[in-house]
Parts: structure tokens; C-alpha cells; sequence
């Protein structure tokens, strides 16, 4: 095959942004000439690379070849910030779960100053589905079991404890009638720790809140009990703003750095920092 680097630029740009028309805006060029580059690239892959739907998603094949076009991506742009002395900056796309995004990555990452971020959000148990679709080059995963193609390098462990108000403690004696708050309907905190005590999941009633702050927050204001992890309730807990629900109770989840096997300077750095930030217990 002779794969085009600005055919396979453009195949990014149009599963990144999810459509011809809007690749053609963000490239500067006519939705024709983003066309013309998508067919050429199939036809040299020999296989249909994107379905044409809204958005727009890569096929099986698509997904091969925009794990290729990534990967040039990102040795093109470190070999020009060494050409240009280091005064360039790479850029990496990266998945995390919103409890990391709000409480440790993001100062872990404050000083990396030669690379800047596409930051993605998903749950960690989740996020390995955009590492091994291409979309993303490495992922901040509850999964050890390494993505094809990819390295793992274990973290840590992040402590949630089921907490609540005061109030709420009171109101509620019973888990099976408990208002109970949810991030979203991949999240299974709360449904675990429901069964590890016997009791149905679907029987409370549920809050879904999808928001790191706001599902704090929703805690706090006495929505409902929740699983939050120490780094952003140690305090409220210190103040009695919140209690637990079974002292002593908590799960820890482990998180791992996963990342394209590839020699990349910039992947390495990161995954440095993170290891660094895993070892302070994720505090700053």
C-alpha cells in the first residue's frame, strides 16, 4: 500500500470531528477534496475505511489504519519539535475516568509543558474501547489485561467509600430504599457495593449525575448516598459534612496506564508522571 500522509491526515480529522463537511472546515479545504482523499486512501487499503453515517465511524478496517495514521501523527510531530530544537509541542490523545480528571491527573500533568492534551472522558472500565479503536493513544484503564499492541504500567489505587449526610443516614435505615446517586449507567459502584449487602441494585431509587463536581455535590446537598473516592471527600469527612454509611467499609480501584507500543518520548513522559503521582498516593 502507499498510504498518503495527507490522506491519513484526513482520515483523522473526519472520525475525529464526525463528518466530510466539518473535516473540510477544520482542514481549511472543500468537503470535494476531503472526499477525494477518503476514496483514494480506500482504494489504495483496498477496503471501505469509514461508513458514511452521522457521525461518521470507521470500519474494522478503518480502525487498523487510524491506529496507523495516529501513530505517524505523533512521530511526525515529535521529530519536528526536535528539528525545531524542542520549541515545538506534541500532541497526545488520551482517555480518563472523570474522578482522575478532577482530583490528581490534571497537576500531574501541569508540568509537561512540551505537550499539549486532547483529553477524553470515560469510565475506567471503559476507556480501553477508544485505546483499541484507535481514537485515542493510550488510556487510563481499571484494566490490566494489556490492549493488543499496547503496554500496561500499573498506578495505583484510588479508595471510594459509600458516604452520605448526616440527614440521610437518619432518614434512610434500609440500602434497598435509600435514594441513591449514580455518574451515569456505566457506573457500577454503587450496584456492587448494593450487592456485596444483598440487596438488588434496581431497588433503590436512583439519581443519575454526570458530573465528577456535580455528583459531589449532589452528595453533599443530600440527593442521595454515593461512592466518592478520598481525594475529594476527605474533608467533608473530616468536617462531618458526610459520614459513612458502614464505617471502615471502602473499595480501592486500581488504575493502569496503558499505551501504543511504540518509542515515543512523549508517551513516555507522561506515563513517568503518572507512575511519579501513583507513588505520592495521587496527591499533589
Amino acid at each position: 500500500m502507499d498510504l498518503q500522509l495527507d490522506q491519513l491526515r484526513t482520515l483523522v480529522v473526519v472520525l475525529d470531528t464526525g463528518s466530510f463537511e466539518a473535516a473540510a472546515r477544520a482542514m481549511n479545504v472543500t468537503p470535494s477534496a476531503v472526499s477525494q482523499r477518503i476514496k483514494a486512501l480506500e482504494h489504495q487499503a483496498g477496503r471501505v475505511l469509514v461508513q458514511r453515517s452521522k457521525p461518521a465511524r470507521a470500519t474494522e478496517a478503518g480502525i487498523a489504519v487510524l491506529r496507523l495514521a495516529r501513530q505517524l501523527e505523533l512521530l511526525e510531530g515529535e521529530t519536528a519539535a526536535l528539528l525545531a530544537e524542542h520549541s515545538g509541542r506534541t500532541n497526545l490523545s488520551i482517555v480518563a475516568n472523570a474522578d482522575s480528571l478532577d482530583t490528581w491527573l490534571l497537576p500531574a500533568l501541569a508540568s509537561l509543558d512540551v505537550i499539549t492534551f486532547d483529553l477524553r472522558r470515560e469510565d475506567q472500565g471503559h476507556s480501553t474501547a477508544l485505546l483499541r479503536d484507535g481514537t485515542v493513544m493510550a488510556a487510563l484503564t481499571s484494566t490490566p489485561e494489556p490492549v493488543q499492541g499496547c503496554t500496561v504500567t500499573p498506578l495505583g489505587s484510588m479508595t471510594y467509600r459509600p458516604l452520605a449526610t448526616p440527614a440521610h443516614v437518619a432518614r434512610y435505615s434500609d440500602l434497598a430504599t435509600a435514594p441513591v446517586v449514580i455518574f451515569d449507567r456505566k457506573d457500577e459502584l454503587q450496584d456492587d457495593y448494593l450487592r456485596s449487602r444483598g440487596i438488588e441494585p434496581t431497588a433503590p431509587p436512583r439519581h443519575y449525575i454526570p458530573g465528577s463536581k456535580a455528583f459531589l455535590d449532589a452528595v453533599v446537598v443530600g440527593l442521595g448516598w454515593g461512592m466518592l473516592p478520598d481525594l475529594q471527600s476527605r474533608e467533608l469527612l473530616e468536617s462531618g459534612a458526610l459520614v459513612e454509611l458502614e464505617p471502615g467499609a471502602s473499595v480501592d480501584v486500581a488504575l493502569y496506564w496503558q499505551q501504543w507500543t511504540l518509542e515515543s518520548p512523549a508517551l513516555s513522559t507522561v506515563r513517568d508522571a503518572l507512575v511519579a503521582a501513583g507513588r505520592r498516593g495521587f496527591r499533589d
